[in-house]
């Protein structure tokens, strides 16, 4: 075993351990330096944090550069998968998050609720609920060990898809219109999570290749290239909870009758996903990221649509930062729940 094997392993090992520091030391963080919050959030360009940003790239490039792009090609010609993810994405989250944000925000906690807020958490609910898909997916569909080149097709078709079906959804569960699909956001998100990233990592991996050779960039470049996206990972969770973790803080009430809704939405859709696969026959290797971009939530585009329409104090603002507080601890208990499960599907050769 090599030595970055071993630190691999020890990463891995306690990853839980590690997230649960991590958003520790984000919140005090920015308990103790708010001044330095303020500052880091007002480092954006379209609605996208710079800081995260950077972090996501470190986070998603050494991922891409472990891609082989042939298998991306495969994949793109493999239509089950795409219409799996298609599904669970479109003709089913949308719907169910918008069912159990009203079942509890108009129902079980209406006692500790006004209307007004109710509705406007809903709203926030809601355009979470409609923004599918992160290029984070890359990472969770990395540590369930899922097939990489089919979570790279499913992260650009869902973007491109959301452009055409994010307003027309979000008017039908709304019932506003208005509603514009932020293009700025969608573009720099694209272009800073997957293409740039896309691009650099082609070519680090023909460099590589032909400096070292397949053994020694497999043997000795990919284990510092785990370490570098997983360092990245929790540096991400460590600047999100310092620039909006004050809201666990002063509204920790708030932020649980928000993230109920959610976490069992993406537990169901989790799940409805998996069947899916499971009865197209899919290995787990197609089915993990298949389950888990069903799951995960495009949080920048959903924050930029709330801010818009209702203004950045709102509770629909403030619904989308509580999707955005738990996309990481709620996306890991999913590479959890793949790993768990993988025995219900057949493994590629």
């Amino acid at each position: 075993m090599s030595e970055g094997e071993r630190k691999l392993g020890i990463w891995e090992k306690y990853l839980t351990l590690w997230v649960a520091v991590c958003i520790g030391v984000g919140i005090g963080i920015g308990k103790a330096f708010p001044q330095l919050s303020a500052n880091l959030g007002e480092l954006e360009v379209a609605n996208v944090s710079i800081p995260i940003a950077i972090c996501l790239f470190l986070m998603i490039y050494p991922i891409m550069v472990q891609i082989d792009f042939g298998q991306v090609i495969k994949s793109g010609k493999t239509p089950k998968p795409i219409a799996a993810t298609l599904i669970a994405n479109w003709g089913i989250k949308p719907f169910t998050m918008a069912a159990l944000g009203s079942l509890f925000m108009f129902g079980v906690f209406k006692n500790f609720l006004t209307p007004e807020s109710a509705q406007s958490y809903q709203a926030g609910i809601i355009l979470l609920g409609v923004a599918p898909c992160t290029a984070m997916v890359l990472m969770w569909s990395y540590l369930a060990k899922g097939n990489m080149a089919h979570t790279l097709i499913m992260t650009a078709i869902n973007s491109l898809t959301m452009v055409a079906l994010y307003a027309p959804l979000a008017r039908l569960l709304l019932g506003i219109s208005g509603i514009v699909v932020p293009w700025q956001t969608v573009a720099f998100s694209v272009a800073i999570y997957i293409v740039i990233p896309l691009i650099a990592g082609l070519f680090t991996r023909r460099r590589a290749l032909a400096t070292m050779g397949l053994e020694g960039f497999t043997s000795r470049f990919v284990p510092k290239l785990r370490i570098v996206s997983i360092v990245a990972l929790l540096a991400t969770l460590i600047i999100l909870f310092a620039m909006q973790g004050k809201v666990l803080v002063e509204q920790p009430a708030v932020v649980g009758m928000i993230a109920i809704p959610i976490f069992i939405n993406i537990i169901l859709v989790f799940a409805v996903a998996f069947g899916i696969a499971k009865l197209m026959r899919l290995p787990y290797e197609d089915a993990a990221p298949t389950a888990i971009i069903a799951g995960s939530n495009h949080f920048e585009v959903a924050i930029a649509v709330a801010t818009t329409l209702f203004g950045l104090a709102s509770g629909a603002a403030l619904a989308t930062v509580v999707g955005v507080l738990t996309e990481v601890p709620f996306m890991l208990f999913l590479v959890w729940l793949c790993r768990r499960t993988k025995g219900l599907f057949f493994h590629k050769e």
